[in-house]
């Protein structure tokens, strides 16, 4: 389930909500571990970072979602299903951006301004406890939830090395253009096998046919 639950401002980091994890009974000395975790991984982000991301770790995933300029996210057990994760992820933004979104670019926002907004966050965690409720179950078979599209991955190489998140976002779109080019290259090289392996036998009969067709006409 989701364990903890962070807002944040990408420009700059500013956490503009944290879930209270006491409250909800999720706190322990791991989870604590995590939390700095979370921190450094929103450090990481900018606008050119991916808009949606899971990032493995040993115990715990770490997911997010960006959307205008505020991120959203959660630190879930890696039992629990990625997609109810999103669909918590994608309630929160709901929610949020249509409160408060606003008010996210004011120079003057102190951490955790909007702190209240943890009653709704809680309040929406609870729905997301039991992922065999019939309510979860329902939305994972909703294909609309579907996270294909997510970006996946390891802890160690985005903070471990210190690789930037927009570097390996670049870096996938450059590794996909790499790979049409090479399906266009690979076909192009097909075809021009298939010519030279097929083209004289076709050069053969179609000289044959002509000549036939030329032996009707004059017989």
């Amino acid at each position: 389930m989701p364990c903890h639950t962070i807002i944040a401002r990408v420009s700059d980091g500013l956490p503009l909500v944290a879930s209270m994890d006491a409250e909800a009974g999720s706190s322990s000395p791991e989870l604590e571990a995590y939390k700095d975790k979370a921190k450094a991984i929103i450090k990481q982000l900018s606008p050119s970072s991916p808009q949606k991301c899971t990032i493995a770790h040993t115990e715990y995933n770490f997911l997010y979602v960006i959307d205008k300029g505020v991120c959203f996210l959660t630190i879930e057990e890696k039992s629990y299903p990625t997609k109810l994760s999103y669909s918590f992820l994608d309630e929160l933004r709901k929610e949020f951006m249509n409160l408060h979104q606003s008010e996210v670019d004011n120079p003057d926002l102190r951490p955790y301004a909007f702190i209240k907004f943890d009653t709704f966050m809680q309040k929406t965690r609870k729905l997301y406890t039991d992922s065999r409720a019939r309510r979860n179950l329902e939305k994972l078979n909703d294909e609309l939830q579907g996270v294909q599209q997510v970006m996946q991955r390891n802890f160690e190489d985005i903070l471990g090395r210190g690789e930037k998140l927009e570097s390996v976002s670049a870096r996938s779109t450059l590794l996909s253009a790499e790979s049409q080019k090479y399906k266009s290259t690979a076909a192009h090289l097909n075809t021009l096998a298939l010519y030279r392996k097929y083209g004289p036998f076709v050069i053969v009969i179609a000289v044959v046919l002509i000549l036939l067709y030329f032996r009707k006409m004059l017989a």
